[in-house]
């Protein structure tokens, strides 16, 4: 009996001594490049449905991404509180607006280049209130060649601000338009189509007249752009890059 009980004790000393990893959930915030989709929109994948596998059980990835929202839709639509009120210190969020931002024909979302960037400290002030961990992540490239193969630049006023309020504020930054850009032009003009909702007519049941998109990513392409983040997530040497399932 002390023998079980010296034994009961050496081992309440080691799980003291020694904690696991606590819990951490990591909040998404974004536009449709990011979002989770529903069954009709398939095979269109937005990049956060992959980025929540390759992580243990310590994270838990909460999507709050949605369709055609930016950074003043998010907020007047009442997306942002909800997350606000249930952050706990230690959490991250990341934070991925443009697509909708710069869209002068876009009414109730388009945000001209300073609110752009007020939305965007508000985002990161309110998520340091709460002692979580903002992330900034400028727009996803869409696929954009000209006529000598060359990607094209479609964010970048946009893209720089969110560089520009990074800098400024010390916050993280994954520069996913240019890391995008790179991926981009490493495929080509046409082999790029793959990353991207190319169907042809009758090729899928949801889109039977076919489809030409050079914004929502097919199911590859979402892979492609999370293992971008997930790449940058380490190269920042971000806390949350142990919690990486090593494959």
């Amino acid at each position: 009996m002390k023998r079980n009980a010296t034994i009961l004790s050496f081992l309440f000393l080691l799980t003291f001594s020694f904690p696991g990893k606590g819990k951490i959930k990591v909040w998404l915030i974004g536009d449709s490049t990011m979002a989770n989709k529903e069954v009709k929109a398939f095979p269109e994948t937005g990049w956060g449905m992959p980025f929540t596998y390759f992580f243990d059980s310590t994270v838990t990835v909460d999507n709050r991404a949605k369709n055609g929202r930016s950074t003043k839709s998010f907020i007047e639509e009442k997306l942002w509180q909800p997350v606000v009120d249930n952050l706990e210190e230690g959490d991250y969020v990341f934070i991925q607006f443009g697509h909708n931002d710069e869209g002068k024909e876009k009414i109730g979302r388009y945000t001209t280049p300073d609110e752009f960037r007020t939305n965007l400290s508000r985002y990161v002030s309110e998520t340091r209130s709460k002692k979580a961990i903002p992330v900034l992540i400028t727009p996803v490239a869409r696929r954009k060649f000209d006529s000598t193969g060359k990607v094209n630049e479609t964010h970048f006023q946009y893209s720089e601000i969110v560089r520009s309020l990074a800098k400024e504020k010390q916050i993280p930054l994954i520069d996913l338009d240019w890391k995008s850009q790179n991926m981009l032009q490493q495929y080509g003009p046409e082999a790029s189509k793959w990353l991207f909702n190319y169907l042809d007519p009758n090729e899928h049941p949801n889109y039977p007249e076919g489809r030409k998109d050079d914004t929502h990513f097919s199911e590859l392409g979402a892979r492609k752009i999370a293992e971008i983040v997930l790449a940058e997530i380490k190269n920042l040497h971000l806390e949350l890059a142990d919690r990486i399932v090593k494959k």
